[in-house]
């Protein structure tokens, strides 16, 4: 039973990190350790702990390994008390990934997307480079590697969204330099060999961030809202969390293809006028829906590893909740709007 709100951020990562039969089913299959390289962003100390408490309630005894450089230390202090082990590195750095520990079990979850467009040179290196070095590194484990539904071009927003056979035509250099991640893994998987799975997510939400908190902190200080990008997905982050671990199970050579979306293509029109109504608040919106988006269909991740846990319409209703109470945000916004491909 899902709670009809969420008092509290300690309370909030419980829900987060609660693990799916598929996951604790995939964390009895796997033999050996868990590393998870860039366990400091927005999904990384949830899913980490949500590895360890699968493998806990599988029977198995592993470590779970979290690697950042851990620019909030918080964060570390946050992963260690809920028992997983961490390590500083940069993960541009070959030696510092040199002696990072042999594991059989790789998440890869580093990357940059915001400023890209005011730095390329660092958006190529983290996005390409860096997965060249954790291949290279890992050559003999399995990687699911985070990528994102941004390789795909916009399509009709009358259609069901890009599969994951669609043909990828990126719109902007940060789209570009992910599908060169992309590129290297299927590279490296291949001739090493490396089973892998690529993940494309479009996109992961929860109370302190997403494309939902971003529409309800417009409604809540009442700032226009531009209906360019008139449709979009979102998947509880848990739940997209849950997929990423049970991906690891289905690695490949060549690389396994999987989105991770919710079941919904959702109108930011409609989103905007229920966060106005749960909100009480005036709502004012810019421009005209286009005939396109950025879109994915993540109907394949839910045959294989079940349907999204939380409906959208419960986490509307927790975000406006949260958003009308003084909840933390991470103040991230994820410019889910942008139509031209510059971050």
């Amino acid at each position: 039973m899902l709670p009809s709100r969420l008092e509290s951020t300690e309370q909030l990562d419980d829900l987060l990190s609660e693990p799916t039969a598929a996951v604790v089913e995939t964390m009895r299959q796997l033999e050996g350790d868990l590393i998870l390289l860039g366990v400091g962003g927005k999904m990384g100390p949830t899913l980490a702990r949500m590895a360890l408490k699968a493998s806990r309630q599988a029977g198995r005894e592993r470590r779970v390994i979290g690697v950042s450089r851990f620019s909030d230390p918080a964060t570390r202090t946050k992963l260690e008390a809920w028992g997983i082990e961490t390590r500083q590195a940069d993960l541009l750095d070959e030696s510092a990934v040199a002696a990072l520990p042999d594991v059989p079990n790789v998440l890869f979850m580093t990357g940059m997307k915001f400023g890209a467009s005011g730095n390329s040179s660092m958006t190529w290196a983290m996005n390409t480079y860096a997965p060249a070095v954790a291949a290279r590194r890992y050559a003999n484990s399995r990687i699911a590697a985070f990528s994102t539904g941004n390789v795909y071009p916009l399509v009709p927003v009358t259609g069901g969204g890009s599969v994951e056979s669609d043909p990828l035509q990126p719109l902007g250099e940060y789209a570009m330099s992910v599908l060169g991640r992309e590129r290297i893994f299927d590279h490296f998987s291949r001739t090493q060999p490396t089973p892998m799975t690529l993940i494309r997510m479009n996109y992961a939400c929860e109370l302190r961030y997403g494309v939902l908190v971003d529409l309800a902190q417009k409604v809540w200080t009442e700032t226009p809202i531009d209906l360019g990008m008139g449709m979009f997905n979102v998947i509880w982050q848990g739940d997209a969390n849950a997929m990423a671990l049970a991906a690891l199970g289905q690695c490949q050579s060549p690389p396994a293809i999987l989105n991770v979306a919710g079941p919904e293509l959702l109108s930011v029109r409609r989103v905007a006028e229920q966060f106005a109504a749960r909100l009480d608040k005036p709502l004012t919106l810019t421009g005209e829906e286009a005939s396109a988006a950025l879109l994915n269909n993540g109907q394949e991740g839910h045959r294989r590893y079940g349907y999204p846990r939380v409906p959208v319409q419960q986490l509307i209703a927790w975000i406006a909740d949260w958003i009308a109470h003084g909840g933390e945000t991470l103040g991230k916004p994820t410019k889910f709007e942008v139509t031209d491909g510059r971050f």
